[in-house]
C-alpha cells in the first residue's frame, strides 16, 4: 500500500511539473508576443550565437536548436552577434508567435549569423515547427543572462552596438523587418 501511494506521489509531481519542461509552441501572456529562434541545421554545430532585444542580452545557443524568447509586443530592436551583427527591426502583435531562422555561414575569423523571419508558407516553417514540438527549447540561466549583460556593459561592447547600428546600420538596405502581420496563425502551430 506504502508503494501504491509513494507511486501515486511521485506521478502527481510529475504532472504537476510538466509545464515547466514542455516543448512546443507556448502562447505568450496577453500583452506580450512570443519569438522563436530556430536553428534547423546541425551546421557549424558548436557555434554559438548571442541574442539581443535592445540593449539587453536575452540569451545564447548553439546547435540544431531553438530558443523561446517572450516579451512586450511592440516595436523592439533584435539582434545577434558573432562576426557580424544582424539586425531585425520588429512591430510585435500582442498575444502572437512570431519565428526567427537563425543562419549559419563561414566568415573570416568565425562564423557568422543571418536571422530571417518567416511565416508559415516559408519552405522551412514545417522543420522549424518539428524542432520545436519535439524538444524542450534552450533556456540561458537567469545567473548567466546577468554575469554577461554585465561583462558586456562593461566592456562597452552594447553601447557601442547601439551606436553604430544608428549611425551606420539603422537605415541599411539589407536590414530586416518582422511587420505585425507576420505572426504564425495559432491552428499552424499545433
Amino acid at each position: 500500500m506504502k508503494k501504491i501511494k509513494l507511486g501515486l506521489f511521485v506521478l502527481a509531481l510529475f504532472c504537476i511539473k510538466a509545464p515547466a519542461f514542455a516543448q512546443g509552441f507556448t502562447p505568450p501572456a496577453d500583452s506580450n508576443a512570443v519569438v522563436y529562434f530556430v536553428r534547423v541545421s546541425n551546421f557549424g554545430f558548436a557555434v554559438s550565437f548571442e541574442y539581443f532585444d535592445n540593449d539587453k542580452f536575452i540569451g545564447i545557443f548553439k546547435g540544431k536548436n531553438y530558443m523561446r524568447y517572450e516579451c512586450p509586443a511592440g516595436e523592439r530592436l533584435l539582434w545577434a552577434s558573432s562576426e557580424d551583427k544582424e539586425f531585425l527591426r520588429c512591430n510585435l502583435k500582442a498575444g502572437e508567435t512570431y519565428i526567427v531562422l537563425v543562419n549559419i555561414e563561414m566568415g573570416a575569423w568565425k562564423a557568422r549569423i543571418g536571422l530571417e523571419p518567416i511565416t508559415a508558407d516559408h519552405k522551412v516553417f514545417e522543420r522549424a515547427k518539428e524542432l520545436v514540438l519535439a524538444q524542450k527549447p534552450v533556456e540561458t540561466p537567469t545567473d548567466k543572462i546577468q554575469s554577461t549583460q554585465k561583462k558586456l556593459e562593461e566592456r562597452g561592447f552594447i553601447e557601442n552596438i547601439m551606436k553604430r547600428y544608428e549611425a551606420e546600420w539603422k537605415n541599411a538596405k539589407n536590414t530586416k523587418v518582422i511587420s505585425e502581420d507576420m505572426f504564425i496563425p495559432k491552428d499552424k502551430l499545433k
